[in-house]
């Protein structure tokens, strides 16, 4: 595993468009479809990094605490399942089935959408506010496999927060830290 940092996508960018599958209702959802006039959260994970296991709880909770605010959540998993089948799309309905997932878990086969967020490793997160600009790119929070520091979803939920209170994002954007992701 490569420990990778965000790319840092800019802030005030637009977040660009995609249709990608579902792997647990197998449509095809767009980004237009799923996102929110309050935030869209986007998040680029897989299965089998650590640094994702490290955080899958507290990105249910997370959503399920931001859902009923009027936030949408987004997964995305652009590894490449070839070399990687632990991230093809029958092993994501799996781990989306048995972490509850409460939002859509996508399949980037193309790796096109990946690129088109600069993302870098799993997991990366993004915030848009409700017209779809870039407000926050980077990580979780603090924590880290072995760092022994609890997993809050701090930083997010500053960010989220904040666009919540119609105030400007103070939390600092540190980039998000993890494996990276697995180009074809």
């Amino acid at each position: 595993m490569a420990l990778t940092e965000s790319n840092m996508f800019p802030l005030g960018a637009t977040a660009p468009s995609f249709t990608l599958p579902d792997v647990v209702s197998n449509q095809e959802v767009s980004l237009e479809a799923l996102k929110s006039d309050v935030a869209t959260v986007i998040m680029f994970i897989c299965n089998h990094c650590p640094y994702v296991k490290h955080v899958q709880k507290q990105l249910v909770q997370l959503a399920n605490d931001y859902l009923p605010k009027g936030v949408a959540f987004i997964a995305i998993n652009s590894n490449d399942a070839v070399q990687y089948p632990e991230d093809g799309p029958d092993n994501m309905k799996k781990v989306a089935e048995e972490f509850q997932y409460p939002f859509p878990y996508l399949y980037d086969e193309s790796q096109k959408v990946a690129k088109d967020y600069q993302a870098a490793c799993t997991p990366d997160f993004y915030i848009f506010d409700g017209k779809l600009s870039c407000v926050y790119r980077g990580q979780l929070d603090d924590s880290r496999p072995g760092n022994g520091l609890p997993v809050t979803g701090s930083y997010i939920r500053a960010a989220l927060d904040s666009i919540l209170n119609n105030e400007p994002i103070q939390v600092q954007q540190k980039p998000s830290i993890g494996c990276n992701i697995k180009w074809k």
